[in-house]
């Protein structure tokens, strides 16, 4: 086979599993949404960084996760870039989920921890392996609660066509997007996407908003993966840091 054939042959691939992406259909539950139940993780080191990195300790370098802007960079307003800085440089300290934290929206769905999607006509519940995290998507209420904050948000959701869209709003300022001190604040407002796209593949986006942080919305797009093995499950997942405070007497 010459290149030329070798490359053609190649673009018919790439654009026969294109065409079949957008042209799936999901499976439908027994109200005739799509059905995005199933036990999902993400394989990407967005975990690490959202942006491009380098390899280092404990972690896999890897690409950005971010769409837009097409620079793959967080836009940050020039008054956040030091406290980033900071939040990077003091990161082993000052990271949330160090101190066992609740991760937030949306760092909750790229952790290496697998989480369980449960759909019902009137809610739908995502529950999460790490530290039993749990959150409730409410799908016929569109009012956010008033003058309140949670470490998860709190989430509304919708159906357009074969997506699931969460408006998230209500977050603390108190979690990061990852474990390179990325941050927002308490005017973080998120709105995820999922979108069964095979058998065993969702695609996940998040389109960030904090007029306080960033000087525009930016978007993030991960593939999540659905475990096929016999008997997947959810396992315990405790974090220690205050008993090892605790013994050592802090």
């Amino acid at each position: 086979m010459t290149p030329a054939h070798r490359l053609f042959a190649c673009l018919v691939l790439v654009l026969s599993a294109s065409a079949q992406t957008k042209s799936y259909r999901a499976p439908r539950t027994p109200d005739g949404k799509p059905d995005l139940q199933g036990i999902w993780e993400a394989r990407s080191t967005a975990y690490g960084n959202l942006e491009a990195h380098s390899a280092s300790l404990g972690l896999r370098a890897g690409e950005s996760v971010i769409v837009d802007p097409s620079d793959g960079k967080i836009p940050y307003r020039p008054e956040a870039v030091e406290k980033q800085q900071q939040n990077f440089k003091n990161r082993a300290a000052a990271d949330p989920m160090n101190h066992c934290f609740l991760p937030g929206v949306p760092r909750v769905t790229y952790i290496p921890y697998p989480f369980q999607i449960f759909q019902t006509p009137d809610f739908i519940a995502l529950t999460y392996e790490y530290v039993h995290a749990s959150r409730t998507v409410h799908m016929n209420k569109s009012a956010h609660l008033d003058d309140i904050e949670f470490w998860m948000g709190d989430s509304r959701g919708r159906w357009e066509g074969e997506t699931l869209v969460v408006d998230v709003a209500d977050n603390n300022a108190d979690t990061w997007f990852d474990m390179s001190g990325n941050f927002h604040s308490e005017a973080l407002h998120v709105v995820e996407r999922y979108t069964r796209t095979s058998p065993d593949t969702l695609q996940y986006e998040a389109t960030i908003e904090d007029s306080k942080t960033f000087t525009r919305p930016w978007k993030i797009s991960i593939p999540l993966f659905r475990h096929t093995e016999k008997n997947a499950q959810l396992y315990e997942y405790e974090c220690h840091v205050y008993l090892e405070e605790a013994k050592a007497g802090k």
